[in-house]
């Protein structure tokens, strides 16, 4: 699961995670306008000492604008986990991300989940993150790691 287009640093990662061993990933996007509220999102680029991103979250395309980005970033997503030698597909989740991250888990058989997004420090702090919620949901283990650099 993750909310925005992968950087080769982070295809570099998750696709070396298991050494050798063929992986297949299915890869859901929710576009990050959608995930959080823009006072949330602004408190974490405070905490990350990026107040130039915290002023822009005004910015931050929602709605059909971040469909749009979504659909381009799942895009490059996919086709640079393909071009690393890994089987990829995927799909934008708009409403409900774990429910839908519990129904391909139960469709494919999956063997983990990895959430990879950028820190969320009020989120990951009450335990709301993707990643803690999915833990109590999805049946398997949840890998929770952050995005090597900005996409």
């Amino acid at each position: 699961m993750i909310e925005k287009a992968l950087t080769s640093a982070d295809v570099e990662f998750v696709t070396t995670l298991h050494g050798d061993e063929a992986v297949s990933f299915h890869v859901l996007l929710q576009p990050r306008g959608e995930q959080a509220d823009r006072l949330l999102r602004a408190i974490d680029d405070v905490a990350l000492g990026e107040l130039d991103e915290a002023v822009r979250e005004g910015q931050t395309p929602e709605g059909e604008e971040a469909l749009s980005v979504g659909e381009r970033a799942l895009e490059v997503s996919l086709t640079a986990l393909r071009t690393a030698g890994s089987a990829a597909e995927g799909r934008l989740v708009e409403e409900h991300p774990l429910d839908a991250l519990k129904g391909v888990v139960q469709e494919v058989g999956a063997d983990e989940v990895i959430v990879l997004t950028d820190p969320h420090y009020v989120e990951e702090f009450f335990h709301r993150d993707w990643a803690s919620r999915a833990r109590h949901k999805v049946g398997v283990p949840v890998l929770k790691l952050f995005s090597h650099s900005k996409a």
